[in-house]
This record gives C-alpha cells, sequence and structure tokens, in this order.
C-alpha cells in the first residue's frame, strides 16, 4: 500500500515534508534498479475537473517528464511505464487517435532531451499494431538513442503480459524444433531471453497509480518477486514527491525472494 501522511509523519518526524527532506530520507546506495509504473488515472483526473479525457492524458505527460527526470537524477537504471496495454485498443477510437497523436509529440519534443540526458530509449510490446507512422517514430527515436548509456526508458505499448508469455514459448517452440534446444536444457534463464524485456533486470519495484490494486497484465513473469505500491494519486498528481514516497517505503521493506533471512538454521533441524 501507498503511506498515508500519518505514516510518513510517524516513521519521518515532519509533516509535509519537502523534497529536500525526502532525498535526504533516500538511500542512494539501496535504490531499486528497475522501476516499473502502471499510470492509471488520467481519465478519472479529467472527469473530475470535467475536462474531456485527452486533457487527462496531456496533464499526464508532465508526470512522465518529472518521474524520468527524477529516476535519472537518482541513477535508477530502469524505469518502464505501462502507456497502452492491449486491452486499451477497445477504447473508443477517438480516444485511442488523440493517444497515439499525443505519443507522437511526446517522441518529436523529448528526443533532444534523450540525448542531453544520455537517456536510451526503449519499447515492448505488439508495435506492429500501432499506426505506421508511429512505428517510424518509435524506430527512429530507438535508433537514435542506442548508444545512450545513462536511464534506460522503456515504455510498454499495445503490451499484455499473457500475450508477451504465449509469443516467447512459440519463440521457444520453434528453436526446439529447429533442434536448437532440447526440452531438458530449457530453463528460467533461458525462457527469459524470449520476452520482450530480454537484457532488462527484472522490476524490483512497481507502482499503480489511481488507488487500483492490481496489476492488470502487467510484466507477469517479471513481475514474480517485485515489490508492489499502491497509491490513491492520480497519475497526473504522480510528482517528484509521490515518487520519492515510493522509494522511501521500498527501501523499509525487506526482500527475501522466497527466503528467511537472519534465521538460525537451528531452528528447523539443520
Amino acid at each position: 500500500m501507498g503511506i498515508s501522511m500519518s505514516e510518513k509523519q510517524k516513521d519521518s518526524g515532519f509533516e509535509n515534508p519537502s523534497e529536500k527532506e525526502m532525498l535526504s530520507l533516500i538511500d542512494r546506495n539501496a535504490l531499486p534498479k528497475h522501476v516499473a509504473i502502471i499510470m492509471d488515472g488520467n481519465g478519472r483526473w479529467a472527469e473530475h475537473r470535467r475536462l474531456p479525457r485527452i486533457a487527462g492524458h496531456r496533464k499526464g505527460m508532465e508526470s512522465v517528464r518529472k518521474t524520468v527526470t527524477l529516476c535519472r537524477e537518482l541513477g535508477i537504471k530502469v524505469l518502464t511505464l505501462y502507456a497502452f496495454s492491449k486491452e486499451n485498443w477497445g477504447r473508443p477510437k477517438n480516444e485511442v487517435n488523440a493517444l497515439m497523436r499525443l505519443l507522437e509529440v511526446y517522441l518529436q519534443k523529448e528526443i533532444a532531451t534523450m540525448m542531453k540526458n544520455n537517456i536510451r530509449f526503449t519499447i515492448i510490446g505488439d508495435t506492429e499494431l500501432l499506426p505506421h507512422r508511429i512505428q517510424q517514430r518509435l524506430q527512429s527515436v530507438i535508433k537514435k538513442t542506442a548508444n545512450n548509456t545513462g536511464l534506460i526508458l522503456n515504455i510498454a505499448l499495445s503490451y499484455g503480459g499473457r500475450a508477451e508469455i504465449l509469443n516467447a514459448v512459440k519463440k521457444l517452440f520453434q528453436d526446439i524444433s529447429a533442434g536448437r534446444f532440447s526440452i531438458e536444457g530449457i530453463d528460467e534463464v533461458t525462457f527469459e531471453r524470449y520476452l520482450n524485456t530480454a537484457g532488462i533486470p527484472e522490476p524490483d519495484l512497481i507502482i499503480r497509480t489511481s488507488g487500483e490494486m492490481r496489476i492488470s497484465n502487467f510484466l507477469l513473469w517479471q513481475s514474480a518477486y517485485s515489490e508492489l505500491y499502491f497509491t490513491e494519486t492520480l497519475w497526473p498528481d504522480f510528482k517528484r514527491k509521490a515518487m520519492l514516497a515510493a522509494l522511501i517505503e521500498y527501501q523499509k521493506r525487506e526482500r527475501r525472494f522466497g527466503l528467511i533471512k537472519n534465521k538460525d538454521r537451528s531452528d528447523y533441524g539443520l
């Protein structure tokens, strides 16, 4: 769960801390290597203000910029943003078209910033379903930033976790049929090479905004041991302090990966 203000007061000793005070609580040596975010709540943000839904998506782009900037400043290695799911193709056509135009504008505006800040841009998902001009723009940005060595900004577009796993199984089966692998030689490491995220570490922290408590078909394989953080903050209102609150909460947790730390083996007769 996201930490409430009362919990922040109790744990930090001050009320409504400033960004500087929150940064002082961050252990730079214990940050997640990979943060993934389900950016939810743009539509509700707009509806609460009696605005068209696309206004919420435009406002949400400001949160994208602020989050990318903060992750880069902190030295986080990978930021994955769930921008458009496979299920989102079922939304009204005018909203989908507006989202595609918004994505195109974002790529046009942000390429210079990515190059200046050494950000590498990657994508996961079934991008063949995207309009051709968007595919071309995506490939252009990927190519231009390919040699950048800083933050990896990984965008999930037309993405679904189940579809990703099924596609990986199909590709693996093809290679087994071609004699490249034996069934006995398949392990988790081998399988992960067939996922969209091959070469990217599993997410240490998954954040979902807007108060919904589910992962909505996002990184199903990769999230097996991810820490989950849910906040009621709508994505357009998710600014730097909201991100810092998530990181502070993450650093309070003990990650055991199914093991028991600091437990005497003799307790189990070992």
